[in-house]
C-alpha cells in the first residue's frame, strides 16, 4: 500500500525497483562477478569474460576455467562446427601470459537453429565454454591473457573481438562462487555414451544415400534426439529425419548426404557423430557400412506398428466426407444387385476392394517415381493439378448422368470378360464395382484422416519397399468394409427391400456427385485465378502469409505463432477451420496482440511449403503447429483439431 505521508518517496522507490527488475540479461548474468573473473568485454549484442572455478591455482595439473558469453535476446553464437554459416569462437593465448603451457577450449551440447533455410549449431542466451588451462609449473600463480574472437548473429551477424586477462593467485584450489556455472557447462560437454546409458547400435548408409544412425538408451527415454556429423570433407549432411520407437528407448536418425565435387565415398570416411537430446549429448567416431537394398526381417518388424496405423487410417477414411458420395454410389449398386446370388454379390464387393487396392498401389508407384526424380511428394498433391481436377469433375458428372438415366456408361468388354467369363451382365457389374473403388481412392486423397498423415509421412521418408507396403495397408483399410461384406454377403439382406425410395436415394447420390464436381471446378477456378473462393477465408486482417524466416524473430519478441498449412482442396482443412479455427474461443485467441496467425496456402504447388512439411516429417495436410518462447521448435497438432488441443499448445508455447 502507498505511504500517504510521503507519496513522492514511494513513487521514487517503486521506479527504482522497476529499473532494477528491468536490467538487461547481461547485467543479471554477470551479477556474480565477485568471483575470479576477468574484466568484462561488452558490446551492444553480447558480453564476454574469463572465469575460473577455483579461487587459487593450488597444485592442479589442469585448471578449470571458462569463456563465459552472454547474449542479448534473439542473438546467438556458434559451436565448433557451425553448420551452413558462421564460425566458432577462438581463444588465442597471448605471449604476455604467465605460467600457461596450454589452454584447451571444450564445447557444450549445441542447439540447432534454422534461418532462411540454413541449418546452424550454437547457443542462445548464455554459454560458458570450458577452458582447461595447463600450467607450466603447477602450484605457481597463473596469468592468462587471451585474444578472443567470436561471431554473434540475429538477422545480421557481427564479429566480436577483444582482449581479456585473468589472474589466478597461488593458494588453495577451493571452489569459487563461479564454480557452479563452470561445472554446469562442463557437464554438458559430450563424452562417451556410457555415462548416459546410450549406445550406437548401427551407423550405415542405405541405398538412398542416407546416413542411418541407430541410437539406444538403457536409462532415460529419448525425447527429440538430433545429430551433428563432422569429419568428411566435401560431404554435406542435411537435417536428420527422426524415427522413435514406441517405448522411446531407441531412435533412428536418417541423415541426407550430398557428395560435393570430388568428395570421398562416405563408407571410406571416419565420421565424428555428436548425438544430443536436449542438454544430454554423446560423441563417437564411426565409419559407416553400406547396407543392401533388401530390408532385413528385423527392419520389417520395426514397421509393423506403422502398418497397423496405416490400416486403421485407411478404415477411418471411409467416414470422411470426401468418400461419402462413393459410399452412396456403392449402396445404390448393392440395392440394384439385391436378389442376386451370394457369389455374385461377393464378386462385386471383391471387385470394389480390388479397385481400391490397385489404385493405392498405382498411387504409391507414382509417388516413388516422383520422389526418385527429386521432386516434392505428398498426400493429395495431385489435387494441385487442374488437369486432374477437371478429369475427376468429368467422371463425377458422368456418374451422375448415368444415375439419372440420361445415358448408359458402357464398361470395357475386356474388363467384363476378365471379371466373369461368359456372363456379360455379371462382368459389367464387376467392372462398375472395380471403377467405383478407383473413384473412392481418388476422392479420398484430399482427406487426411487420423493416422493417415502419420503413415504417409513415415512411408515417404523411407524406401520403395516401405512405401508400397504402407500404401497397400492404407488401401486394405479403405477396402475393409467391402471385404467384410464379401466375406459375409448375407449382410446385404439386412438392407431395406428395393422400392420407390430408391429413386430418392439415387437422386440424392446424383446431387452429391454434381456437388463434388462443382467443388472440384471451384478449386480449378481458384488455382487459375478465374475464381477466388478461398479469398474469404484468407482475407481476415489478422492472418499473415507464410514466411518461415520470420518465425524466429517473432518468437524472440515473445510472440506466439499459430501456423495453418492448408489448401482449398483439403476437406479436413476446411473442417478444422469451420469447427475450431474460425470459432471462439480459438478465433478470439488468434486475434490477440501476442499471437500471430500465419497461413501457408498449398492449393497450388509451393516448393517452400513442401520443403517445410518434409522437414517436419509431414507429406500431407492439414498441418498445424504452434511456436512460442516455450516451444521454439514448435508443437505439432493432430490432423483433426480440437479446441482443447489448440488451447493447450498455445498455453504451453507461451511459457518460458
Amino acid at each position: 500500500m502507498m505511504n500517504r505521508r510521503n507519496p513522492i518517496g514511494c513513487v521514487i522507490r517503486l521506479a527504482v525497483l522497476c529499473i532494477l527488475a528491468a536490467v538487461s540479461p547481461i547485467a543479471r548474468a554477470h551479477a556474480d562477478a565477485n568471483g575470479p573473473a576477468s574484466q568484462l568485454f561488452q558490446t551492444p549484442q553480447s558480453s564476454a569474460r574469463l572465469i575460473a572455478a577455483v579461487n587459487g591455482a593450488g597444485d592442479l595439473a589442469a585448471i578449470p576455467m571458462a569463456l563465459h558469453i552472454v547474449l542479448q535476446p534473439g542473438w546467438k553464437t556458434y559451436w565448433r562446427a557451425p553448420g551452413d554459416a558462421g564460425y566458432p569462437p577462438q581463444v588465442e593465448v597471448a605471449p604476455e601470459s604467465s605460467n600457461v603451457a596450454d589452454a584447451k577450449l571444450l564445447w557444450p551440447v549445441p542447439h540447432r537453429f534454422e534461418l532462411f533455410g540454413l541449418q546452424t549449431f550454437g547457443y542462445g542466451e548464455q554459454v560458458a565454454f570450458p577452458l582447461m588451462v595447463t600450467p607450466k609449473e603447477p602450484g605457481a600463480p597463473v596469468v592468462l591473457k587471451a585474444k578472443i574472437n567470436y561471431l554473434v548473429c540475429e538477422q545480421i551477424c557481427v564479429p566480436q573481438e577483444g582482449e581479456l586477462a585473468l589472474d589466478l593467485p597461488r593458494g588453495a584450489a577451493s571452489p569459487s562462487s563461479l564454480a557452479p556455472l563452470v561445472n554446469r557447462f562442463t557437464s554438458l560437454v559430450p563424452k562417451g555414451g556410457d555415462r548416459l546409458g546410450w549406445s550406437l547400435d548401427r551407423v550405415a548408409v542405405d541405398q538412398h544415400s542416407r546416413l542411418l544412425i541407430d541410437v539406444a538408451s538403457s536409462s532415460e527415454v529419448l525425447n527429440a534426439p538430433d545429430v551433428v556429423v563432422e569429419g568428411a570433407p566435401h560431404l554435406y549432411f542435411g537435417r536428420p529425419e527422426l524415427e522413435l520407437s514406441a517405448d522411446r528407448r531407441s531412435a533412428r536418425l536418417a541423415v541426407p548426404v550430398e557428395r560435393l565435387g570430388n568428395g570421398p565415398e562416405i563408407t571410406d570416411s571416419d565420421l565424428v557423430l555428436t548425438v544430443f537430446d536436449g542438454e544430454r549429448g554423446m560423441e563417437a567416431t564411426a565409419r559407416p557400412v553400406a547396407i543392401t537394398a533388401g530390408a532385413s526381417l528385423s527392419s520389417w518388424a520395426a514397421i509393423l506398428p506403422i502398418l497397423g496405423i496405416a490400416l486403421l487410417g485407411g478404415l477411418i477414411l471411409n467416414m470422411m466426407p470426401c468418400v461419402m458420395p462413393v459410399l452412396l454410389l456403392k449402396l445404390t449398386g448393392v440395392l440394384d444387385l439385391s436378389g442376386r446370388e451370394q457369389a455374385h454379390l461377393r464378386g462385386a464387393f471383391l471387385s470394389t476392394a480390388a479397385g481400391i487396392v490397385t489404385s493405392f498401389l498405382v498411387l504409391a508407384g507414382g509417388l516413388i517415381a516422383v520422389k526418385s526424380a527429386g521432386a516434392s511428394v505428398g498426400w493429395g498433391i495431385q489435387f494441385q493439378q487442374p488437369a486432374f481436377l477437371a478429369l475427376m469433375a468429368i467422371v463425377c458428372l458422368l456418374f451422375a448422368a448415368n444415375i439419372w438415366g440420361l445415358f448408359h456408361v458402357p464398361m470395357p468388354a475386356f474388363v467384363g470378360r476378365a471379371a466373369v467369363a461368359g456372363d456379360a451382365r455379371i462382368g459389367n457389374d464387376h467392372a462398375k464395382s472395380f471403377f467405383t473403388g478407383v473413384l473412392a481412392t481418388a476422392l479420398a486423397t484430399p482427406c487426411s484422416a487420423p493416422f493417415v498423415g502419420t503413415a504417409v509421412g513415415f512411408a515417404l521418408s523411407r524406401g520403395t519397399g516401405e512405401i508400397l507396403a504402407i500404401f497397400l495397408a492404407l488401401g486394405a483399410g479403405l477396402a475393409l468394409p467391402y471385404l467384410a461384406v464379401a466375406a459375409a454377403p448375407g449382410l446385404v439382406s439386412l438392407l431395406p427391400r428395393p422400392g420407390r425410395w430408391m429413386r430418392w436415394l439415387k437422386g440424392l447420390l446424383a446431387l452429391s456427385l454434381v456437388g463434388t464436381a462443382i467443388w472440384l471446378m471451384s478449386i480449378i477456378g481458384t488455382q487459375t485465378g478465374v475464381l477466388n473462393l478461398g479469398a474469404a477465408l484468407r482475407s481476415q486482417s489478422h492472418w499473415v502469409a507464410f514466411e518461415e524466416a520470420a518465425i524466429p524473430d517473432l518468437i524472440a519478441r515473445d510472440k506466439l505463432v499459430f501456423l495453418d498449412v492448408t489448401a482449398d482442396w483439403c476437406i479436413t482443412c476446411q473442417a478444422n477451420k469451420k469447427l475450431v479455427i474460425d470459432q471462439d474461443p480459438i478465433a478470439g485467441r488468434l486475434r490477440q496482440d501476442d499471437v500471430v496467425a500465419m497461413r501457408a496456402d498449398w492449393t497450388k504447388p509451393d516448393p517452400a511449403i513442401a520443403d517445410f512439411l518434409g522437414r517436419h516429417g509431414r507429406y500431407g495436410i492439414p498441418f498445424n503447429i504452434v511456436y512460442g518462447p516455450g516451444a521454439p521448435a514448435g508443437i505439432a497438432l493432430p490432423e483433426l483439431l480440437t479446441t482443447e488441443a489448440v488451447t493447450r499448445a498455445l498455453d504451453q508455447a507461451g511459457k518460458r
